[in-house]
């Protein structure tokens, strides 16, 4: 149940702002109740035309996703404790129904048609420091999918999977020994580790560093690096794994996934990211151009008191965050929202606030810009990552999102 102060809040806001009542509204499926994963993704694992999603050691059938199919074993269980009573074997990892905190093996996940067979397959990543592995489609066959092994030790906490060459090939981009870098599959070896190219000198990332992403920050037509102290500028030419420039901007302490896009269609690209993953803050950065010299203004989007933004929306912990046109205006929204329980019920900043989920209307006015929130959801939140895809039959971008209290899929209506 939503806490009377917030519905209050969400009446005032409305009757502020009237396009807060005219929203999408989704529906809500509880698909699992258990731990199983931190993230999700969406592909039609089956071939009949109809979107599936995979959470943990399952993909569920579209579109009703209560049939489940297995990826791997779901063998992990944890002891639940009651007074005056023996312990009872849970199914995952402990999470929302536990009183002490726990971590899943699986952090993220994304697909693509990694073998070239014309089945999608599924990308895995655990834990930070820990492998990454894509399982192979079994074409219908029932049992666990075949492992493959990307790469051994890939850092940070929001590694992603996204085009990285200017001719749009797509790389797992993450930091590996406190180097910057990607890894590209080599097509003619499908089965084989990844090759890894670095695009910095050894730096201050660690395995739990916070904030990576992609996006072409200069305009040139070529995919940059960005995170939390600035961004990199990739080279004319990617041939013998040349060092990148990097450019120093302050974009927050390190919060989630990391977009550059033109928010306020001045032509310059801008960056949208989460300031503190396990604090406050969601802000995108205007890029602006003066005599030639770059500059970039924050605008606060969720802050950490209502008075910081003009629609008061403030919540904690925006550790995953995902770019859509949700409403087909042509426009891209932003979908980010609470990570319930990072580190438990008694870490970081409230932890037990309701685990709200938002998706956020970008607006234009003149060169002006502004993202108005509305409330999908107030008991899911997001994991370290959130995965917006189309659902169901007529196809509508829907939300997923995987979390210590298990997954959940969101629908438009």
């Amino acid at each position: 149940m939503i806490p009377r102060r917030y519905l209050s809040l969400g009446l005032l806001l409305a009757s502020m702002y009237p396009s807060l009542s005219q929203a999408q509204t989704f529906s809500r499926i509880h698909l699992i109740d258990d731990f199983w994963a931190e993230g999700s993704a969406v592909a039609d694992f089956n071939k009949d035309g109809i979107p599936d999603i995979a959470y943990g050691p399952w993909w569920l059938e579209g579109p009703a996703f209560k049939v489940r199919h297995e990826i791997y074993p779901a063998t992990n269980t944890w002891d639940l404790t009651k007074p005056d009573a023996q312990p009872v074997k849970m199914p995952g990892f402990k999470g929302a129904k536990s009183e002490s905190n726990g971590y899943s093996d699986n952090f993220l996940d994304f697909t693509a048609d990694f073998n070239g067979d014309g089945w999608p397959d599924l990308l895995v990543l655990g834990l930070p420091n820990k492998e990454a592995y894509w399982y192979e489609n079994p074409k219908g066959a029932e049992g666990p999918w075949k492992r493959h092994l990307v790469f051994a030790s890939v850092d940070n906490e929001s590694p992603t999977y996204t085009p990285i060459t200017k001719d749009g090939q797509k790389a797992l981009v993450f930091t590996t020994d406190g180097v910057m870098g990607y890894a590209l599959p080599d097509p003619d070896k499908p089965d084989q580790p990844w090759v890894w190219h670095p695009i910095s000198p050894k730096g201050p990332w660690q395995k739990y560093t916070h904030g990576i992403g992609v996006g072409d920050v200069n305009g040139d037509g070529r995919p940059d690096f960005l995170e939390a102290r600035g961004w990199w500028e990739q080279p004319a030419s990617l041939e013998g794994d040349p060092m990148w420039t990097f450019h120093e901007v302050l974009f927050g302490k390190g919060g989630a996934q990391m977009f550059a896009m033109d928010v306020n269609g001045d032509g310059l690209p801008d960056v949208v990211t989460s300031l503190d993953a396990h604090g406050y803050g969601v802000a995108w950065f205007e890029q602006t151009r003066e005599n030639g010299l770059t500059g970039w203004n924050k605008h606060l989007i969720v802050g950490a008191k209502t008075e910081e933004t003009a629609h008061g929306t403030v919540f904690s912990q925006p550790h995953a965050m995902a770019i859509a046109d949700i409403n087909g205006d042509g426009l891209p929204d932003l979908v980010t929202g609470k990570r319930f329980w990072a580190h438990g019920p008694k870490g970081d900043a409230e932890p037990n606030a309701p685990a709200v989920l938002y998706w956020f209307e970008l607006k234009r006015t003149g060169k002006a810009a502004e993202f108005i929130p509305h409330l999908i959801d107030n008991d899911s939140g997001v994991g370290t990552q959130v995965t917006v895809a189309p659902l169901g039959k007529a196809g509508k971008l829907g939300v997923v999102v995987g979390n210590k209290k298990g997954a959940f899929v969101f629908q438009q209506q």
